[in-house]
């Protein structure tokens, strides 16, 4: 499941559901889903994401790995 950070990044960077969305090129309820967790987006969207509110992928998504960090490793 991807995590995120989205509605952290969207409030510091002053934006709305809906500002954030017009940014993206999608509807304010596809914002507040990813936000949720409910939805996993594109790479593209997830990039757009970032543009829009100056933060690194890294930053704003991540993968839960299941398992141990030695398991991920190999």
């Amino acid at each position: 499941m991807v995590k995120n950070n989205v509605k952290l990044f969207r409030v510091q960077a002053d934006l709305t559901q809906s500002e954030l969305a017009e940014k993206v090129g999608v509807t304010r309820q596809t914002i507040s889903l990813i936000e949720k967790g409910k939805y996993n987006p594109t790479l593209k969207l997830c990039l757009e994401i970032c543009y829009a509110v100056d933060q690194t992928l890294n930053d704003v998504f991540w993968v839960e790995r299941e398992g141990s960090n030695e398991e991920n490793k190999r």
